[in-house]
């Protein structure tokens, strides 16, 4: 997803990504699922009236997030595509989140774009079908993800792929971004795990092996014809910077003496949960992230505006000079800052240092 010329600046106004679960409700049962998912629709979810009164109040933040329809499954809401035309009618981008079910067929993407869809996000998380069917849970997972990425290049759909890292694929991210090399993607984003929900049930890679995993990705930062992000490890900014690049640089493939101009000239945003980042929930609760599930408002009786300008969670989120411990000494705690997710998740303190880090700052007399 573009930043566009979002900057710092922003931060405090509005954020880069506002992330809407439009459902909770999903036919699958995957293993690090933070919906905790269902079949059916939540009796409290937002109405279609409600839905498009939160995207009316989200087109008034000072500078237009793009706005992320995800789920569950968002295919599973009868009125999805009528969202969508509203959000793209008030001026705001959208991507969607399909899951890989009978849904997400190649007339529901036809669907999408036709109401104004910019970007899907597909999950992959594996190099083959064994790995990647057994963390979603079912047989015939992979076949149907690669099916919904060729309908995406057909239809001329910009993807992001979405992979999270756990014990069982650490050592198939070479593989997995090889693989990727010829579907014709914007993005790899790459996700570390947050132990919550399914996601307990997983193995966290250590954090030696995060370190391993970071100089794998910026190798294919460097050579793939799509651009690598992560998702809850902002310490791979770290890492980056001290390879001397930069964190937000475009893949070489984009015309590659300018893309290698770029590197280490633009100061990486640092954007994290809060700080750039907003969630709202199927019920209207109001969240820094997906994944930190500290609850600071609730919409209609809350404005997204306010709470994400004004709320003492967010604010805090957003001042890495209060974080405790290793994080709030840390030379790179703008643009990295730890994953506050993973924080809360370990210590039950979002501030506290991040668990999965081996960097000692300097000046810390460790």
């Amino acid at each position: 997803m573009s930043h566009g010329d979002y900057d710092r600046s922003d931060f405090g106004r509005a954020p880069l990504m506002f992330y809407y679960e439009v459902t909770m409700a999903c036919d699958l049962v995957c293993k690090h699922c933070r919906a905790s998912a269902q079949e059916e629709p939540h009796p409290e979810e937002l109405s279609t009236g409600q839905s498009k009164a939160l995207i009316e109040q989200v087109a008034t933040f000072e500078r237009r997030p793009m706005m992320v329809f995800t789920g569950g499954d968002p295919l599973k809401r009868a009125d999805l595509f009528d969202l969508i035309r509203h959000a793209v009618a008030q001026g705001i981008q959208v991507a969607l989140t399909p899951s890989a079910t009978p849904l997400a067929t190649r007339e529901a993407f036809e669907q999408a774009r036709e109401a104004g869809v910019r970007r899907l996000g597909i999950s992959l998380d594996g190099a083959d079908a064994e790995t990647h069917d057994a963390f979603r849970g079912w047989d015939g997972s992979f076949e149907r993800t690669m099916g919904m990425l060729e309908n995406a290049r057909q239809l001329g759909m910009g993807a992001q792929i979405n992979t999270s890292i756990t014990r069982r694929n650490f050592h198939q991210i070479d593989a997995i971004a090889e693989l990727l090399a010829g579907q014709g993607i914007a993005m790899w984003s790459v996700f570390f795990l947050i132990p919550v929900g399914r996601g307990v049930e997983e193995e966290r890679i250590t954090p030696e092996e995060y370190e391993v995993a970071f100089e794998r990705l910026w190798h294919h930062a460097n050579v793939q014809p799509y651009s690598v992000k992560t998702t809850e490890a902002p310490h791979y900014r770290r890492y980056v910077l001290q390879q001397g690049g930069d964190p937000l640089a475009g893949p070489k493939g984009e015309g590659s003496d300018a893309a290698a101009g770029r590197r280490g000239h633009r100061a990486p945003l640092g954007v994290g949960d809060g700080k750039g980042i907003m969630f709202v929930s199927h019920n209207g609760e109001i969240f820094p992230a997906g994944f930190l599930p500290l609850l600071c408002g609730r919409f209609p009786t809350d404005s997204v505006v306010d709470v994400y300008q004004n709320h003492p969670t967010f604010l805090a989120l957003r001042d890495p000079d209060g974080f405790k411990g290793r994080c709030g000494i840390c030379e790179y705690r703008h643009p990295c800052g730890g994953s506050r997710a993973r924080a809360y998740a370990v210590t039950g303190d979002p501030l506290e240092t991040e668990p999965d880090c081996v960097y000692v700052p300097k000046g810390s007399g460790e």
